[in-house]
């Protein structure tokens, strides 16, 4: 396993590779300083298993070089380190496509349990950072906590996935949807036409209580997290 640590902050980037070197054996870690240095990096050798990215760098903001690992390299994985842990830059970054953020201040407990949240394919999202404060006060009473407050909703917790009720095929556009692919890459991978993957995903969001696929992303992780782990998802096409 490669994982590149960028990290303008000499202290923190030894700490990072220090905790993910004990995650186990085998696992290289590069680190870099700079945006700069990370594009250089992955452009001579692009064969990593994950990056870990800060937002603040001294040379380019971080948003905008998770952008262009997105649109460069969209099959690596990217988990956000960040001193923030605001929910608008939480849902900022699952937006653009990272795959995990995690706050500086958590522990090395939840450190570990994120990179294998997303190592094993899911998302990962501190609890902390799951409300939405923009949603209007007329939210319907059965919508998920991802889209309105607990005590809003008139719940305390969230259903169970298997409580969702999806359909095999739901849950195949669920699983392909939370790697952050487009309709199209959904469809051709589901042997599907785009119009039924978009019902698919309708039924989806209205099954989470959610209005975007960004919302189902962090609904997803946090009933994961509360379950205990991200799920090995059930195929229809095996």
């Amino acid at each position: 396993m490669r994982v590149l640590l960028v990290d303008d902050h000499p202290l923190i980037l030894s700490a990072l590779q220090s905790v993910i070197q004990r995650l186990g054996d085998g696992i290289e870690v590069v680190g870099v300083g700079s945006a700069g240095a990370a594009r250089q990096t992955l452009n001579e050798d692009a064969q990593y298993d994950l990056v870990l990215l800060d937002l603040q760098l001294g040379d380019a903001n971080g948003f905008d070089l998770l952008a262009d690992m997105r649109q460069l390299y969209p099959a690596l994985p990217v988990v956000v380190i960040s001193a923030s842990d605001r929910s608008s830059d939480v849902i900022q970054a699952i937006d653009m496509g990272a795959m995990g953020f995690v706050p500086k201040r958590a522990s090395n407990d939840q450190l570990h349990e994120a990179l294998r949240t997303v190592m094993s394919g899911g998302v990962y999202v501190p609890p902390m950072s799951m409300g939405f404060d923009g949603i209007p006060q007329s939210a319907p009473p059965s919508a998920h906590p991802v889209a309105t407050h607990a005590a809003q909703a008139g719940y305390q917790t969230p259903p169970t996935l298997a409580a969702l009720g999806l359909t095999p095929r739901q849950t195949d556009v669920l699983a392909l949807l939370l790697q952050g692919k487009p309709n199209k890459l959904i469809a051709r991978e589901l042997n599907l036409s785009v119009e039924t993957v978009k019902d698919h995903v309708a039924a989806v969001l209205r099954a989470l209580g959610v209005r975007s696929r960004t919302q189902a992303v962090l609904a997803v992780s946090q009933m994961t997290q509360q379950e205990g782990g991200f799920p090995a998802w059930r195929s229809s096409r095996s």
